[in-house]
């Protein structure tokens, strides 16, 4: 679809830029709420997006697919200038930063999956496998939870 060039700088309305990206009118609204999309407001206190909202939109969507917390995704586009579109070189700098942390995940979902038929660390699932790997049940110590599974738990 070719844009005509007086219709390069046409604002959206929410939404056509719904059906343009996939995602409903409320989780257009919900991002903005959270400051992850920018609108304007028209004379008929109608949001009005640029175009740009539109990659914007799209890098969410996929950070969102794989994990990526919306408190990550909002301060990785802080970074970002306003008024353009992301860029792939962009892209390229969001994900090298979203990829240790993906990198973390998986490997932390690799070791449960390993560990699924045995003791996860809490010391209660194994009494032949437990006194090897949480001998005197020192872990509880600790609190509650997996630790040898997720050594780096909050203690909330």
């Amino acid at each position: 679809m070719t844009i005509k060039p007086c219709e390069r700088h046409r604002q959206l309305t929410v939404g056509e830029v719904a059906a343009r990206s996939g995602v409903a009118v409320s989780t257009l609204h919900f991002y903005e709420s959270k400051g992850l999309i920018q609108s304007e407001r028209n004379r008929g206190n109608q949001r009005r997006y640029s175009r740009e909202v539109l990659r914007r939109v799209a890098i969410i969507k996929v950070a969102q697919r794989t994990g990526i917390p919306l408190s990550s995704i909002s301060e990785a586009l802080s970074t970002l200038p306003q008024g353009r579109a992301p860029t792939p070189a962009d892209w390229r700098r969001l994900s090298a930063g979203w990829k240790a942390d993906l990198d973390d995940r998986i490997n932390k979902l690799i070791g449960l999956r390993d560990q699924l038929n045995s003791c996860i660390g809490c010391g209660c699932l194994s009494m032949q496998d437990c006194p090897l790997r949480n001998p005197w049940d020192e872990l509880s110590e600790q609190g509650p939870g997996p630790h040898l599974l997720d050594p780096v738990q909050s203690t909330d």
